[in-house]
């Protein structure tokens, strides 16, 4: 979501208090998507991606409790894969008996609030966005080609099924390399929230999570004109982009993308950022030792919501997990695989 923008001056440096416990987290391995029909999911990710189905199970009663819903919820849930990857998941989960909003309905990238997407490498990028484009997903723009650094890369962000956006990037130069499985669309490896205040946001994730920077950036397009985020032509060299990726090791794998608009503003959707709630709802990070890892975000000011639960959950098993939110609205789930 940051491309197709020129650098200007760097941001002013923020410092992090480093010295506290190593919080155990790295990236997160899965993204749950709270759908109201899985089978859209399913043909888009199996016949146009080709993924796999990799896990299908009822949803745990204990869910209920933990994502804050009513006892006559009750539902499915569907774990997706890019074929040979053990990461950057896709669960569908659908419900019935609970009321539904939609997070992001009606939203612009400069919305504030949620998930705003999330990203996939994709070979032969435009021969795909045809069958896309033909079974309803719409892009922000038209894919863009342009040059960032020394990478030559096509992207295109569209909006699919429940109001959830992708961005797709085709690597053309240099040679994309250590993505083996990639044949149409990649695991899933970055996703992006719209901010309000990029320095609540780095305080959170850095100073909280103890994550660190992958990339920063800052700028406006080089010359008017279209951009993948889809501000008006004239606009996109005027209203800097800022952006973070985030990630626990510094690395471009399961990293959280913090990308502000200094000069365009619009909605801001966090107050429908609940997990039951249609679209992008979660983020989903694995530890070794969650009691740990719990003690150490503790002590860096983090707040969790409530005890850790118990639940059973494909292909992992039963599992411990615990929540908290990001200041957008962002739902972060943390959870440590269980011994049989």
């Amino acid at each position: 979501a940051l491309m197709g923008c020129a650098a200007t001056e760097p941001l002013p440096a923020r410092t992090y208090d480093a010295s506290g416990p190593v919080t155990g987290l790295s990236g997160w391995n899965e993204l749950v998507i709270t759908t109201r029909d899985w089978t859209v999911w399913d043909e888009f990710l199996t016949r146009q991606a080709g993924w796999e189905l990799r896990a299908a199970q009822e949803t745990s009663p204990a869910l209920n409790g933990f994502w804050g819903m009513p006892s006559t919820a009750q539902g499915e849930e569907r774990l997706y894969a890019n074929i040979g990857s053990q990461s950057g998941f896709i669960r569908l989960v659908q419900l019935d008996g609970i009321e539904q909003d939609v997070i992001r309905a009606d939203d612009r990238p400069w919305d504030t609030g949620g998930y705003f997407d999330f990203n996939v490498r994709v070979a032969g990028l435009r021969e795909l966005r045809r069958s896309m484009v033909a079974q309803g997903w719409q892009g922000d723009s038209e894919p863009i080609q342009y040059t960032f650094g020394p990478f030559e890369v096509i992207e295109w962000i569209a909006r699919g099924p429940d109001g959830v956006r992708v961005a797709f990037i085709e690597r053309l130069k240099p040679t994309l390399e250590g993505w083996p499985d990639l044949k149409i669309m990649s695991r899933t490896f970055n996703s992006t929230q719209t901010v309000r205040d990029i320095g609540k946001a780095r305080d959170f994730f850095q100073g909280v999570l103890g994550m660190k920077i992958y990339l920063e950036h800052v700028g406006a397009s080089g010359t008017p004109g279209p951009n993948v985020l889809g501000l008006p032509h004239e606009a996109a060299a005027e209203v800097d982009r800022i952006v973070y990726i985030l990630h626990a090791d510094g690395l471009n794998e399961g990293s959280i993308e913090l990308l502000a608009f200094d000069g365009a503003s619009g909605t801001d959707f966090s107050g429908k950022a609940v997990p039951y709630n249609i679209g992008l709802s979660v983020l989903r990070f694995p530890v070794a030792d969650l009691k740990q890892t719990m003690a150490a975000i503790a002590s860096r000011g983090g707040v969790f919501e409530g005890e850790p639960v118990r639940l059973h959950l494909k292909p992992y098993g039963n599992v411990a997990m615990v929540a908290m939110t990001a200041p957008d609205g962002g739902r972060i789930e943390i959870y440590e695989v269980l011994e049989p």
